[in-house]
């Protein structure tokens, strides 16, 4: 387990509580009280014995609170965290004390698992932020509240402080159905559907056959619905060879976007795993096409919008990406045919 940094000295917070505080539990009160900290966090401090009232320590977490209580509340700095920081270049896009925003590269994975111990975003999160990283549960970590693939290129949010992280967890689970989160890809996929714009809503689950796959699972699986709009076609005199598609989701599922999209029968250049039986028809493009989606060694997706409420100030921000090099060029080499 991480280790809090005793060489630093324990953060001082008092809490007084008046007459409409009367008979309130005191882990309810003192995160009612203190917003940066989640009840979670104020339940394991009162527990560790962090919390005095008139100089006697208090270890109940369902003390009732009495007119007058004065309540003061020894916050240990945070405790290392066990990603070690590295020093990997970010493209940052917004940053204040509560969060930041960065545009990922593809390729880049963004948490620590098997296979991925080291080089991940958090890993460059944790050395870029450095001493802003107040502690997401008691732990200097960046708050991770949405994930991209680690194929899939664009912007993120990730929350520097416990009040940022619980604030942005509540609006990405309600996906913008009563607020105004906003997430936006654009996907470079084969062909071109009959319509201009369309929803997707079908539920996604594990493959029933392989561990590595997500599937759309008629009667099962979860709510997953994609809703989206041909940008531009692509190629082909008399029918298209592949489209540029804005996808908005109003839902968070694994591999959403991708399994959506190959579900349509439209999947995603260059997705080796949803994108297969696709070769014959790269055989048939000239170069210098060909070679460019021969080289390409990612998904053709890209998180280029977003947008959602500051957790501090109640501003709406929105950001925006454009394709990355490669997948513009494509499109580039896919209008010159």
């Amino acid at each position: 387990m991480p280790q809090p940094d005793k060489t630093l000295p324990p953060k001082r917070l008092t809490a007084e509580a008046d007459a409409s505080h009367a008979g309130d539990r005191l882990d309810l009160f003192l995160s009612a009280r203190l917003p940066e900290l989640s009840r979670t966090r104020v339940q394991n401090l009162i527990k560790e014995g962090h919390v005095s009232l008139g100089g006697a320590t208090i270890v109940d977490v369902k003390y009732r609170v009495k007119p007058a209580d004065r309540f003061e509340l020894s916050l240990p700095p945070a405790a290392a965290p066990e990603p070690r920081g590295e020093a990997i270049p970010l493209d940052v896009v917004y940053e204040d004390d509560a969060l930041i925003v960065i545009d990922k590269p593809a390729g880049l994975v963004v948490h620590p698992g098997a296979g991925h111990a080291a080089g991940t975003l958090v890993n460059a999160l944790i050395a870029h932020c450095g001493a802003s990283l107040s502690g997401i549960g008691g732990v200097a970590r960046p708050g991770i509240v949405h994930r991209l693939d680690k194929d899939t290129s664009g912007l993120m949010v990730v929350a520097k402080t416990d009040q940022a992280h619980r604030a942005l967890a509540r609006q990405f689970a309600d996906h913008g159905r009563s607020g105004e989160l906003e997430r936006s890809y654009l996907a470079l996929v084969w062909g071109a559907p009959s319509r201009p714009h369309g929803s997707i809503d079908a539920a996604i689950g594990r493959h029933p056959t392989s561990r590595t796959k997500m599937a759309v699972l008629r009667g099962k699986g979860r709510e997953a619905v994609t809703h989206w709009r041909v940008v531009e076609t692509l190629g082909g005199a008399t029918e298209p060879i592949a489209s540029l598609i804005e996808c908005t989701l109003e839902t968070g599922r694994t591999h959403q976007v991708r399994v959506h999209l190959a579900h349509l029968g439209h999947p995603l250049i260059g997705d080796s795993l949803y994108g297969q039986g696709f070769k014959s028809k790269l055989r048939k493009l000239p170069e210098p096409l060909r070679g460019k989606l021969a080289a390409l060694d990612r998904q053709a997706l890209h998180a280029e919008g977003l947008a959602f409420v500051h957790p501090v100030t109640g501003t709406l921000l929105k950001f925006n990406s454009p394709l990355p090099a490669e997948l513009a060029e494509i499109v580039e080499a896919f209008k010159e045919l």
